[in-house]
């Protein structure tokens, strides 16, 4: 994934820090993100959102509303309105810059402002909310006792997430004054909201009402055990699988055509976890896994190994060919089964092998097949098996280029 720092102009005439993350290739469709109040565009569940999503072929635009992150600006003189004029503008740039923008994705009162920007964004064609209030006034729950203060004096110093913000008597009024039913009930779009039931800092009812008040299509996801600020990297992962399969849906992806010399496109892997090893693998936009390590090889065990994809591989092409072959037969076979596992084995002991010294890698391919087969029609299928082409590939010489991009 490529990753672009760029500034533009906010509601106020301010610069607005962004960072666009780019797939490889031409982007097929592009997305805008929202933070959360008070925090920033880099918070660990929008920099795992942007990398999914940007190992489907979709752009995405996080930038930091005025005043916070690297953002210039009175973050005082801001409001609710103003971020949903951020938000408008943030994604007139990435339409500039890329292309117009097709997803909206909102974090808590990221997840209101994208709601009530989507009207002013023809182009949204899908919106997903994660830990977003119903009611924007919601966050005033946040000030405590210094919400008399601000409405006594104009203004206050108020203590949010350890940092300290001064808030003006004009966000509590323009919060206080923004209803959201309307919007979400005009919205018009795809909607996908995300929850978690255990959010101690915006209820689940929130998530509720937002479902209820918007019509179809719409899809309510619950995020289990996450926390508001989805700070636990699997959780994150699970938010960012379900919305790049839930967007890829209303976005319509192209697939772009095989380049020369791949027949059946590229396979792309994408490093998801600079401190393990957890990578995005993809083949074009339709498709997608994850790779890992063990944790006790200093993974995080949420994919499968690289050997494991080995073996998936001749196990996924022997049932194939199998199967291919007793179709054109006729034959009655009801189901196939291929177990394979690897190892590595010293030379010696390997009676076919050409090389006597080190080791040699061994995958053990166990299959079941299930039918009225004769004993003839078993023994056929078996020798089949062992003329599926990457059982011949695996065995064959191969030859590995590589360059520098």
């Amino acid at each position: 994934m490529k990753s672009e720092k760029f500034t533009f102009t906010g509601h106020s005439g301010a610069e607005l820090a962004a960072r666009l993350d780019l797939p490889v290739g031409r982007p097929l469709a592009a997305a805008v993100f929202a933070h959360c109040f008070t925090c920033s565009a880099d918070i660990p569940a929008a920099r795992r959102l942007a990398q999914r999503l940007a190992s489907m072929g979709i752009a995405v635009l996080r930038f930091d509303f005025t005043g916070l992150g690297h953002s210039e600006g009175e973050f005082s003189n801001t409001d609710f309105s103003s971020n949903v004029a951020d938000l408008v503008l943030a994604s007139q740039a990435l339409a500039d810059r890329v292309r117009a923008p097709g997803l909206l994705i909102g974090h808590s009162l990221g997840g209101a402002a994208v709601l009530r920007a989507a009207e002013q964004i023809p182009s949204a064609k899908a919106v997903v909310t994660l830990g977003a209030p119903f009611d924007p006034a919601h966050v005033l729950h946040n000030f405590g006792s210094s919400l008399d203060e601000i409405t006594a004096n104009g203004s206050a110093q108020v203590s949010l997430g350890g940092r300290v913000f001064t808030i003006k008597d004009s966000f509590v009024k323009d919060v206080s004054a923004t209803n959201m039913k309307a919007a979400i009930g005009g919205l018009k779009r795809a909607l996908l909201v995300l929850h978690a039931p255990l959010d101690q800092i915006v209820g689940i009812d929130n998530a509720a009402q937002i479902f209820d008040a918007a019509k179809h299509p719409k899809s309510f996801v619950t995020l289990d055990d996450a926390d508001h600020l989805i700070s636990d990297g699997a959780d994150a992962e699970y938010a960012a699988e379900v919305i790049a399969s839930w967007a890829g849906r209303y976005l319509g992806l192209v697939k772009p055509a095989a380049p020369i010399g791949a027949p059946e496109g590229v396979v792309r892997s994408d490093e998801a976890d600079p401190s393990g090893f957890l990578q995005d693998i993809s083949a074009g936009p339709n498709h997608h896994v994850l790779a890992d390590e063990p944790e006790a090889y200093g993974g995080s065990n949420l994919g499968m190994s690289p050997y494991n994809f080995l073996s998936a591989g001749l196990a996924a092409c022997t049932s194939m060919t199998i199967r291919m072959y007793a179709r054109r037969k006729g034959w009655l076979l009801d189901d196939i089964s291929v177990a394979v596992t690897h190892d590595k084995i010293h030379a010696s002991a390997c009676a076919t092998c050409e090389t006597t010294q080190g080791n040699v890698d061994e995958f053990r391919r166990e299959i079941t097949l299930i039918g009225d087969l004769s004993a003839e029609q078993r023994d056929k299928l078996m020798e089949i098996a062992n003329k599926c082409p990457v059982h011949r590939t695996m065995e064959n010489e191969i030859r590995v280029t590589t360059e520098l991009v």
